[in-house]
Formats: structure tokens, C-alpha cells, sequence
């Protein structure tokens, strides 16, 4: 009785094995609208972290989604837009000044949903002479009809920058 259980669980493995099946790539973002998307996400960064560096909440706070996820190598998840601006309030405002690193802007399509923005970022104090501290993160925009905000955002890997 093993003998043909295991006879037949090889035929069946076989039969399974001969039956063909298609395995489609994603088809790549159309080159024009890539670069559209780019210059979109590209736009709405420098929006986002000029009201970031002048303390700009209102700004900031209708470019963030109210359930906003915001994940933090050091300080660990916040979770909601009014604990976020809080905290911009409370530990950014006059203290810190953002900008990306140059080249190191990535965007990607998230189909049907918006677009995945993945960087660099150097944060100093202003009025500080000391070289400041650099991270990279990973936004995630939602495009709903129109209207572009930030629902989750991952900052890691944060270092002080040597002189």
C-alpha cells in the first residue's frame, strides 16, 4: 500500500509539473510618465519639508494623511497626524533645518494607490558650526483624486556627520 501511495503521489507530482503556467513581468512606468511622477513627488518634497523647516503646520499638516504611520529608527511609531505635529512643535520648530541630498531622490509607482519616495536627508541645527546628522527614508504618498498626501513614512539609519 506505500508503494503505490508513493507511485501515485510522483505521477501526481508530475502531472502537476507538466502543466503550463505563465509568469508575467510587471511592465515598466512608461518613460514620460516616470518622469512626470518624479517631478510630482520632487515638488511635493521640497512643499513638505519647506513647511517642516519654517515650522509651517498648517502646511504640513494638510499634507499628512490623519492616520499617518511614522516610523522612527530611534524613537520607534507615531502613529496620527495630531501626535506628528506635536512633535514638530515640540522638537523641530527652530531647531532643526532638513534638506535632500542631492541625487538620492528615488520615486516609484504604487498603481492605483500613489508613489513610494525613497532618499536621503541631512538634518543640521541652525546656528550650529558641527557638521549635523544624515538618514534615509522611505515615504509613502497617496494620490486621492487629486489631492497628494503623506500616509506612512520610515526614517532609519540616522548618523552624525563627520567634519
Amino acid at each position: 500500500m506505500k508503494m503505490r501511495t508513493a507511485i501515485l503521489s510522483v505521477v501526481c507530482l508530475i502531472a502537476v509539473s507538466a502543466v503550463p503556467c505563465r509568469v508575467v513581468a510587471q511592465a515598466p512606468v512608461p518613460a514620460a510618465e516616470q518622469a512626470e511622477l518624479t517631478q510630482t513627488v520632487m515638488t511635493l518634497d521640497t512643499k513638505l519639508f519647506d513647511a517642516y523647516n519654517r515650522c509651517d503646520l498648517k502646511t504640513l499638516g494638510a499634507m499628512v494623511s490623519d492616520d499617518l504611520e511614522f516610523y522612527h529608527d530611534q524613537t520607534g511609531l507615531m502613529v496620527g497626524k495630531a501626535p506628528f505635529l506635536q512633535a514638530i512643535q515640540n522638537n523641530i520648530c527652530g531647531k532643526v533645518q532638513r534638506t535632500l541630498v542631492p541625487g538620492s531622490l528615488e520615486v516609484y509607482r504604487l498603481k492605483g494607490y500613489g508613489a513610494v519616495e525613497i532618499g536621503v536627508h541631512r538634518f543640521h541645527h541652525p546656528g550650529d558650526p558641527g557638521p549635523g546628522g544624515e538618514a534615509k527614508f522611505v515615504q509613502v504618498w497617496q494620490n486621492k483624486e487629486g489631492v497628494w498626501k503623506v500616509t506612512r513614512v520610515i526614517s532609519y539609519d540616522h548618523e552624525s556627520l563627520t567634519k
